[in-house]
């Protein structure tokens, strides 16, 4: 596929996937892209997943046309675009291996060796040239892994972005961009928002017209959307004006008073109520709906002088991607001594900027008519 003039993409689909780092569900599997420049130097940028080496190699070959390889540029030392950087150096092996200092101890210490004698460390800023193109590297610490750079073509005017900017999901599959780029982002990158506003203020002072990822269609149009969305997100804003409720439920009385203020919110004209089960939905995409929208609702049974197990996962993997500038209501149920709301409360002491709600629900064992009327007032805070 050709992106812009002599500059390719040579990526591959992964449909036999499950899990993509073991743990984020991709039914519509990944994609592992890389990408070629060719010029009077020719750069790779990248390599691919273990499994798809040898397509990898075939689609190089292909875009490649006679002409050799003379730089393999590594962004980023993840497996799933490193690990056939062996292969590619077997395959050219007059070809120079670009990295930073980082990257060749993280390469050293994945693969046993750092192609000395064949290698180029690069420093933040430096610029490598192609002949027409001039490629120049932006370093990206901690977006999301110590030794991230990412590569701006002053020429083609394309931004290589490494992990940025990625989502889930192959790119034979037609899907919304915005819903797997945030459970990506949230999942995976969540947690470094000072370190991705930094980048963007780097971003800011190029002249970007394409932004490649290494996971994720190539973005050429409207590109002030993503760029918005990524300064949302990592600055922790408010993407959607509205309510997540999040609850675990035993017996079902938990659930129903969930499902109450559902309604009631919904009487009350707030602008989108979402609501999971976090014992049945997708953990990810509850995170993801705990950072997009403005206010959130905890609602779970006390449970061994704690909470419901799946509600302090939660609540974990919000704090631990640096949760914060929200308002938090909660619904507590405890037959006998009711410890939600205090537990809750305690999870959230070291995060920036939270607000929890004046109304507190506290239900012992199944609603009452002064529940109701908790959950009503609670409905009016949430909304006002």
């Amino acid at each position: 596929m050709i992106i812009r003039d002599d500059v390719f993409y040579i990526g591959v689909n992964d449909h036999e996937i499950d899990l993509f780092e073991g743990q984020y569900d991709v039914p519509n599997g990944m994609a592992y892209n890389s990408y070629l420049i060719k010029d009077e130097k020719c750069a790779v940028m990248d390599s691919v997943d273990e499994k798809f080496g040898d397509l990898w190699l075939e689609n190089l070959a292909k875009a490649l046309d006679g002409a050799k390889p003379d730089y393999l540029i590594v962004q980023h030392m993840e497996p799933d675009h490193s690990a056939n950087i062996g292969k590619f150096a077997e395959a050219y092996p007059e070809a120079v291996i670009v990295g930073n200092a980082k990257t060749f101890q993280m390469m050293k210490k994945f693969y046993g060796t750092d192609f000395a004698g064949r290698n180029l460390t690069v420093k933040d800023g430096e610029t490598l040239s192609l002949g027409s193109h001039e490629l120049k590297f932006v370093f990206a610490p901690m977006v999301h892994w110590p030794e991230v750079m990412m590569t701006y073509d002053s020429k083609a005017k394309i931004f290589f972005t490494a992990d940025g900017f990625g989502k889930f999901g192959a790119l034979d599959v037609d899907e919304d961009w915005a819903c797997e780029a945030r459970r990506y982002y949230f999942g995976i990158v969540g947690k470094y928002g000072m370190q991705v506003q930094a980048l963007l203020k780097k971003a800011a002072a190029l002249d970007i017209e394409t932004i490649c990822p290494l996971h994720g269609p190539v973005l050429t149009e409207n590109l002030g959307y993503y760029l918005d969305l990524y300064n949302t997100w990592s600055s922790y804003g408010v993407e959607s004006e509205g309510v997540f409720i999040a609850y675990t439920s035993v017996y079902g009385h938990t659930k129903q008073a969930a499902l109450a203020l559902k309604e009631k919110l919904e009487a009350k004209g707030c602008p989108k109520v979402a609501i999971a089960d976090l014992a049945r939905e997708d953990m990810a995409e509850s995170v993801e709906d705990g950072f997009r929208y403005g206010k959130l609702v905890l609602a779970t049974t006390t449970y061994n002088a704690d909470i419901f197990p799946f509600m302090r996962t939660y609540i974990e993997e919000l704090t631990e991607r640096g949760y914060q500038n929200r308002l938090i209501g909660i619904i507590e149920n405890g037959s006998w001594a009711p410890m939600a709301a205090k537990v809750i409360k305690s999870k959230f002491e070291k995060s920036k900027n939270i607000t929890f709600t004046e109304t507190t629900v506290t239900i012992n064992s199944a609603l009452t008519l002064e529940n109701d009327a908790q959950l009503e007032a609670l409905a009016e805070e949430l909304t006002h």
